[in-house]
């Protein structure tokens, strides 16, 4: 009798805690739907939160650039003509060779960057005096220069440089992202650093403190300036035939300047095109490796959760024991 009794309470016991187990277990697992739910909804409107945000912001900004233009037309140009561009125009066709503006086209263009100043001005000038043809290689030829240089001073002042972008954790984590995975990975990231509104004479010498390769950042590098070398190109000729109408003796007709109207709007929906669009590339290449390595959390906090569940059955089958 005494045994018998003694063998009920521990069936009582085991039969106590596997109600108990049972009512925990019930608990969690009707937690976690609600708790999933109130996760995809949350997500959900974050989501649209920022595309809202976006727009707000894509409508703030068109309406700032068109006051711009606005005001670059109608006092910003006639300056820009009358003080800077007709001078150079004729300084240009008697002072130097056009063999000399191309070297010091070049020049400005591989040494610029190395200075963090804009090769811009350099640019337009190319595509003023030299047009499309010798313009383009006179671009390339300079930036490819411009890009290497950098990169080479750069890895001379690795730790300067790193030290440098903990101060923006954000940005640096943008250009980490360059330097992962394979050549083409690279590649592409490069490419879309050079059409977004990065500050590419700043990644010149950034990229350095990644994993990044020389070949992929130079051909990524080179296939990204490509877009903005014939944008530059196309305003530097359009600039350069407005001047010669209002100053020179040629003369548009009706049809010449719609073309021009036209072909310059065209150009800048274009170079915006680029410009969203690589920067959400590079968002979705941030957001993909972000969801990798919550992924990679999640599952490393599954194996613990199977772990422990373990545990609890062991301990389960011990005490019914």
């Amino acid at each position: 009798m005494p045994s018998s009794s003694v063998d009920l309470v521990r069936h009582a016991n085991s039969a106590h805690h596997v109600r108990e187990n049972s009512e925990f277990a019930r608990l969690v697992i009707s937690r976690e739907p609600s708790s999933v739910e109130a996760d995809v909804l949350q997500a959900q409107a974050e989501a649209r939160t920022k595309c809202f945000m976006w727009w707000v912001k894509a409508l703030l900004w068109c309406m700032v650039i068109i006051i711009f233009l606005l005001m670059f037309l109608k006092w910003g140009l006639p300056f820009l003509f009358e003080k800077v561009l007709f001078p150079f125009m004729q300084w240009e066709a008697t002072a130097f060779g056009r063999p000399v503006l191309a070297l010091v086209l070049v020049a400005s263009l591989a040494l610029f960057p190395v200075f963090l100043i804009p090769s811009g001005p350099s640019m337009w000038l190319a595509g003023m005096i030299f047009g499309y043809g010798i313009g383009f290689v006179i671009i390339m030829v300079g930036t490819t220069i411009g890009m290497i240089l950098p990169y080479l001073i750069g890895l001379l002042f690795q730790d300067r440089i790193q030290h440098w972008l903990m101060r923006w954790p954000q940005k640096a984590e943008m250009i980490r992202l360059a330097g992962e995975g394979s050549w083409f990975h690279q590649f592409k990231v490069v490419a879309l650093f050079r059409v977004s509104p990065f500050p590419y004479t700043i990644f010149n010498y950034a990229i350095v403190v990644t994993s990044m390769r020389f070949w992929p950042y130079l051909c990524g590098s080179v296939a990204g300036m490509v877009p903005e070398a014939f944008i530059y190109i196309y305003s530097g000729r359009l600039i350069r035939t407005l001047a010669d109408a209002k100053y020179g003796n040629l003369h548009l007709t009706t049809v010449e300047i719609i073309y021009n109207i036209i072909s310059f709007i065209i150009a800048i929906v274009i170079t915006i095109a680029f410009t969203i669009y690589a920067k959400r590339a590079l968002d979705e290449i941030k957001r993909a490796e972000t969801g990798g390595e919550n992924a990679s959390l999640s599952d490393h906090g599954g194996l613990e959760m199977e772990k422990l569940s373990l545990e609890r059955h062991k301990q389960l089958c011990s005490s019914s024991i």
